[in-house]
């Protein structure tokens, strides 16, 4: 961090900035905006929501005065204002990346396929890339990070969010020489599997959060898509379907996350999973085979062994995307990336509700479908249907009960979103 901190310090003792789009601007994207106000070298130069005026209150409410913003209606607009020195607003996405003096783009949108057009596209223009829509970055990871290490430019996720900040602990765990046993996050509400926009409407907009995004975070299904993004960044795996979700307290975690036979709920080690009672941080399990390493643990209060945690009691979601952001511009480094060219856990759609044959489905946080993990291979084996594939064009082709997993012989999918395409290139390329 030091580093970062320095280098920022002195690309803006130069008058340079990083120049920053950001696509999305709900709650995370309002959040990284104002934030990024304060960071030296930085700057939210471009923000681009469907809602024009989202972006303007984005920006007013970081303190820029309207007389700075340009609302901008083509390409050129916005590469006229950049070269003012404009903050601009846009409503049209593809337009992100190709802006001219644009150095990394940021994906805040949620949506999968709006993330896997966005990713594609800043690839394409030689851009870096932040992810904070880790929907997207499950089902294809694996490929937009391949098709980047090609271009020459990062592919990542974000600090802050709970996958990036776990691998921050998981890297420093194994850099410092600790085995690690399990990874893991606390869930922030009570899980509820039946939760709808309806349901959570009124919570959400006290949240000045979309009901949707509130209800995919009670329904378990963003729970399953961050454990999901940390299996594929660090080869661990989720040790039952669904994962075990126990609830626990920090202390009692290293016994929780223990082996059965050593009192534990665990079957394997090297699993990700999630924990009621310790949101909202994250978690690594490690443990050591030397004796004098367990003595020091205990001498500093790390708890009896042989297992221990490594626990960050917050994470500050797109507030500290700016550090990923830096590390992709400074470093080439991603914070949080697959590590294979597939997934090792797939987040798969379940009937949230019984379903009839002819009915549309819709996505993640509404009213048909939820998430749940499982291994990759698990998956594949089994048909199922990753649910960031599944959009308000996809038909059901039988009847479906609630609580069962979608198959791909039961959905008629849309096959021409761009997430789709790239998921069957991904798959082809094994």
């Amino acid at each position: 961090m030091i580093g970062i901190k320095r280098k920022l310090i002195e690309l803006e003792d130069d008058n340079k900035n990083i120049n920053v789009a950001i696509v999305g601007a709900g709650l995370m994207g309002k959040g990284m905006v104002s934030q990024m106000m304060f960071v030296k070298g930085m700057r939210p130069s471009l923000v681009i929501s469907n809602k024009v005026s989202d972006v303007i209150e984005a920006y007013t409410l970081a303190g820029i005065s309207r007389e700075d913003i340009v609302i901008a209606k083509s390409l050129s607009d916005i590469n006229i204002a950049m070269e003012k020195g404009k903050y601009v607003a846009c409503d049209d996405s593809d337009l992100a990346a190709k802006a001219n003096l644009i150095d990394v783009v940021v994906d805040a949108t949620g949506v999968p396929n709006a993330g896997a057009k966005i990713a594609v596209s800043s690839i394409e223009n030689r851009k870096h890339v932040v992810m904070l829509n880790v929907e997207a970055d499950v089902v294809v990871g694996p490929i937009l990070n391949n098709m980047a290490k090609k271009a020459g430019v990062v592919y990542t996720g974000t600090a802050g969010d709970e996958p990036g900040a776990v691998k921050e602990i998981f890297d420093f765990a194994e850099a410092t020489g600790f085995e690690v046993l399990a990874i893991g996050k606390g869930k922030n509400n009570p899980m509820d599997h039946e939760a709808t926009p309806d349901t959570v409407r009124d919570q959400a907009l006290k949240s000045k959060l979309k009901p949707l995004r509130l209800a995919s975070f009670v329904d378990g299904t963003n729970t399953m898509v961050e454990m999901a993004a940390m299996a594929n960044a660090t080869g661990f795996i989720p040790d039952v379907p669904g994962g075990h979700g126990p609830t626990t307290t920090v202390e009692e975690l290293p016994k929780v996350y223990s082996l059965k036979e050593e009192g534990g709920i665990l079957n394997k080690y090297k699993v990700v999973d999630y924990a009621h009672g310790i949101a909202p941080g994250v978690f690594v399990i490690v443990t050591t085979s030397l004796p004098q390493v367990h003595h020091e643990m205990r001498f500093l209060k790390m708890g009896d062994g042989p297992n221990y945690v490594l626990y960050r009691p917050y994470h500050l979601t797109s507030l500290e995307t700016p550090i990923s952001i830096a590390r992709a511009y400074f470093y080439k480094e991603a914070t949080i990336a697959p590590i294979s060219s597939k997934p090792v856990a797939e987040v798969v759609a379940m009937a949230k509700k019984d379903l009839k044959q002819g009915e549309r489905l819709d996505g993640i946080g509404e009213y048909t479908i939820l998430g749940k993990i499982f291994t990759y291979e698990e998956a594949r084996d089994k048909n199922l249907v990753p649910i960031g594939l599944i959009n308000n064009k996809a038909v059901v082709k039988r009847d479906i009960k609630k609580g069962q997993l979608l198959t791909y012989d039961m959905v008629d999918l849309d096959t021409s979103t761009e997430i789709y395409k790239l998921r069957k290139l991904q798959d082809e390329s094994e």
